[in-house]
């Protein structure tokens, strides 16, 4: 059977680790009745995915993102996704009309000014999102302090444009998931007996030059890491369970310990990761990334 899977790609999105991040799930969360599952930061939404179609114990799901235009793409792919797909369809069959990397190059630059004018109704946007990231350099979504887009053009000979079978899949498995838009820290009241929340924010960059969490124009700095960590304060004070995943400070030559010391009182893990996002080709490959739990 073909499973459901993410119909955008996300930069540290958590396909190749859903493994290693099964194999660490609290050992009775498939015997738990009537479990919710909360995600406050989803993004491409793999490890939601793959949790709602291997523990059919969920039975409410939340995800959330502070991210506007993402969470228009999941209620759309969720509510229209037939609509969507004809939309997506006419912007492929457009793009590949183009024969010359050039003119392609020109139609996803209007496509991207289009886009951060911010005017669009939800399907054009959901379209429009969807066309960007999967035209763009790498996959990337990164925004200036404006809050445009500005991801550079992605030069691909064949890009997956409409990968309708994904879309009608995915909308299946998002038909009970309730989706918001704001703040992490507002998905909390959402928690409710057997609850187990994956926390994957905003990565804290390993250097100055490593800096890939400006998914919004509200960057996701130090202070908020330590907010973050408050919240999970909060979830195991209220009897919950979390998993939060984030960049390994010790896993590269330099020693910071700002995780390690941050999450002293929980139990951190590292898990292998491949990464192909550097633009030094030397730091692409295979680092740790950690893994925070409280049980």
């Amino acid at each position: 059977m073909i499973k459901a899977k993410p119909f955008i790609k996300w930069v540290g999105g958590k396909g190749q680790l859903i493994n290693q991040l099964d194999m660490l799930l609290p050992s009775d969360f498939d015997k738990l009745n009537d479990a919710t599952y909360i995600e406050p930061f989803v993004g491409g939404g793999a490890m939601l995915f793959y949790m709602l179609q291997h523990y059919p114990n969920i039975k409410h799901a939340f995800i959330n993102d502070i991210n506007a235009d993402l969470v228009n793409c999941y209620r759309i792919v969720r509510d229209n996704p037939d609509k969507l797909i004809s939309s997506l369809k006419e912007i492929e069959k457009e793009y590949f009309s183009l024969d010359k990397e050039e003119k392609r190059r020109e139609y996803f630059l209007n496509k991207r000014s289009l886009y951060n004018k911010k005017s669009l109704a939800p399907i054009e946007n959901a379209t429009m999102f969807i066309f960007l990231n999967r035209t763009c350099f790498n996959g990337l979504y990164r925004v200036n302090k404006s809050g445009a887009f500005n991801v550079p053009f992605g030069k691909y000979i064949n890009p997956t444009i409409c990968d309708s079978d994904t879309i009608k899949r995915d909308s299946v498995v998002l038909k009970n998931v309730k989706i918001l838009n704001g703040d992490f820290e507002n998905t909390f009241e959402y928690a409710n007996g057997n609850t187990l929340f994956y926390l994957d924010p905003p990565y804290r960059p390993l250097s100055d030059t490593s800096s890939f969490n400006d998914y919004t124009k509200e960057s996701f700095n130090d202070n908020s890491q330590i907010r973050l960590k408050q919240f999970c304060d909060r979830i195991e004070s209220a009897g919950y369970k979390f998993m939060l995943s984030n960049s390994d400070g010790r896993g590269g030559k330099i020693e910071d310990n700002f995780f390690y010391a941050l999450y002293a009182e929980y139990v951190i893990e590292r898990v292998w990761a491949s990464r192909s996002i550097n633009a030094n080709p030397e730091k692409r490959g295979k680092l740790t990334e950690i893994l925070v739990r409280n049980y």
